[in-house]
């Protein structure tokens, strides 16, 4: 089911299946700023990854001895969130952790997914609480497709040197790294850019971004230690996605606790982030 917030400005429909973001227009005109998930391209919006982001070797992963399997991008995106609250400018949605869940997932949890307008601007902010008795390891990630045409560009608030990461046909990264800019703000959008998948971005300087085109978003990701940015090739989207976690690598961990990227939260603790995007 949808749910509709709205400000002078703007209107956004979420949706409670995965608290997936579905859309983002301008009231003025009408204009849509998000994908809105062609199933014959790509069927996806904005999924919530989360407990991990990417691929784990065989979508399985251990934990205290204990084998588990692990879906590509987590169990949130396909699971229905409850809604906390949905007036005026701001909708939450809220997931827990129950019985299904902790046969894939050992931990108990709460994941609030909170959207807000202010004035030309979405916030959309998620919060990890954990509710396990003991510690918890997890990632999470925002993923969502902004509508764009090829030929536009990606332009970084800081000059940046970056090397992408790259994954094979297992979703899983490989050794090397490849060049995507050198002393440059700018990476241009085009038809095979993404012809061998993402763009895994780490090391930035920036803390925010533009899309420059017909649709111009100023978008904002803050300290995450990984950015994603991937579409299918020459689709009309582009997916902006922080990340505070990745795929795994071929080297097989013991436990989870070990993974690249994974966050850890003691008992009773929580971690949030924010992105926002603002329409210029």
């Amino acid at each position: 089911m949808y749910y509709k917030i709205e400000n002078e400005f703007l209107t956004c429909e979420i949706d409670d299946m995965g608290a997936q973001l579905h859309s983002l227009k301008l009231k003025e005109n009408g204009k849509e700023y998000i994908w809105q998930g062609n199933p014959d391209i790509w069927y996806g919006q904005a999924p919530v990854l989360f407990p991990i982001i990417g691929q784990v070797i065989d979508d399985k992963f251990r934990y205290n001895g204990v084998e588990y399997t692990m879906p590509k991008h987590g169990l949130a995106r396909k699971l229905l969130f409850s809604v906390k609250e949905c007036a005026g400018a701001k909708a939450v949605f809220s997931l827990e952790s129950d019985e299904n869940t902790l046969k894939s997932y050992p931990f108990e949890f709460e994941l609030f997914v909170a959207f807000e307008l202010c004035g030309k601007t979405l916030v959309n902010t998620m919060t990890v609480i954990n509710k396990t008795k003991g510690e918890m390891y997890f990632s999470i990630g925002a993923h969502p497709g902004f509508n764009c045409n090829i030929g536009d560009v990606i332009e970084f608030e800081l000059p940046e040197t970056l090397e992408t990461e790259r994954i094979d046909s297992n979703n899983l990264i490989i050794p090397e790294k490849f060049p995507v800019i050198e002393n440059s703000r700018e990476i241009e959008i085009t038809k095979d850019i993404f012809s061998k998948d993402a763009l895994i971005l780490s090391g930035i300087k920036s803390k925010k971004l533009r899309i420059k085109g017909e649709n111009e978003i100023e978008f904002t990701f803050g300290d995450c230690p990984f950015l994603g940015i991937w579409a299918k090739p020459g689709a009309p989207y582009v997916c902006l996605e922080p990340w505070y976690g990745v795929n795994d690598g071929r080297e097989v961990k013991n436990d989870i606790s070990e993974k690249r990227g994974i966050q850890h939260l003691n008992e009773g603790e929580s971690f949030a982030f924010s992105w926002t995007a603002e329409i210029i």
